[in-house]
């Protein structure tokens, strides 16, 4: 117990001295507060995104996952929250790297870059509401276990995009992402999968799916409510560079429940879970992992 309480006091202290971006200015984590009528804390009025960087060993430096796409869709989102970023992607790129730099990571590391509501203010809106801009940082290993996972097909539903923008990453829609994973938690699972309301595979609790089948690659289409993830795009284009010809036929289809159960062989990729294959759903086994460099995503 000393030894967890010590650890945690560790991760604390590291994580209140470290070099954060907050409203124009870099300054430390410690320093950079919120209040508790915060809009976006009150209502979940803010977008974010979810950026890794992974370190070289042989190269001793840190290599960022496809920064600019990531910042380029920060732009986009905010736009549909009536969100400005007075920041441009190179900018914002820019910042992240000093941020990198200053906190002096040999390590994985995770960026969250954060656009909110910062108002404090009581009441629902989303125009004239005061916006502020933020960039966290924080060593991360891998997000799930990397030896296969154990998933469960949530009782929860995806939220339709006809509720609330799904494919925007939008704070306060992360409640239902957090209800699927809660469940499949204390039910003894690793992961949720979550169906769309007519039944068809939508993504994990954070996570984009591919599911292959006889040597064919699936992954649902952005009418089942996913989000568009940019990893999901990379590893389309992956495995279009690996497969030629086959890979160019990945198809974005509605998948039914049952399909992503046996006879098939499932991937979760995000850009902080990385690459993960479920191994059972719901106590239906998967065959053997796919192996091979298909199955390896940075």
């Amino acid at each position: 117990m000393t030894q967890t309480v010590a650890a945690s006091s560790d991760v604390d202290a590291r994580r209140e001295q470290s070099w954060v971006f907050f409203n124009g200015e870099i300054t430390r984590y410690a320093d950079a507060k919120v209040g508790l009528l915060t809009h976006g804390l009150n209502y979940g009025t803010g977008i974010f995104e979810g950026i890794r960087a992974y370190w070289s060993e042989d190269r001793k430096q840190l290599f960022a996952l496809r920064m600019a796409d990531h910042y380029e869709r920060f732009h986009s989102n905010a736009r549909g929250l009536e969100m400005r970023i007075p920041y441009g992607v190179d900018q914002l790129c820019d910042v992240s790297n000093e941020l990198l730099r200053r906190n002096k990571y040999r390590e994985d590391a995770y960026l969250r870059p954060l656009c909110f509501k910062s108002a404090e203010i009581i009441g629902v809106k989303l125009h004239d509401v005061t916006d502020s801009v933020a960039i966290v940082t924080a060593p991360m290993g891998p997000y799930v276990g990397t030896g296969g996972i154990r998933c469960m097909v949530s009782s929860w539903r995806r939220i339709e995009d006809t509720m609330a923008p799904v494919r925007m990453k939008c704070t306060g829609l992360y409640v239902n992402s957090a209800l699927a994973k809660s469940e499949a938690l204390e039910a003894g699972f690793d992961e949720a999968i979550l169906l769309t309301h007519e039944g068809h595979v939508s993504e994990g609790s954070a996570e984009n799916i591919f599911i292959v089948r006889r040597g064919a690659v699936f992954t649902p289409p952005p009418s089942d409510n996913i989000l568009e993830g940019i990893t999901r795009a990379a590893v389309m284009h992956l495995i279009q560079e690996e497969l030629g010809d086959r890979g160019s036929q990945t198809s974005r289809v509605m998948l039914a429940h049952q399909q992503s159960i046996p006879s098939v062989r499932g991937k979760f990729w995000n850009s902080a879970n990385r690459c993960c294959h479920h191994r059972d759903t719901g106590g239906h086994g998967f065959e053997k992992d796919i192996g091979g460099s298909l199955a390896v995503r940075g």
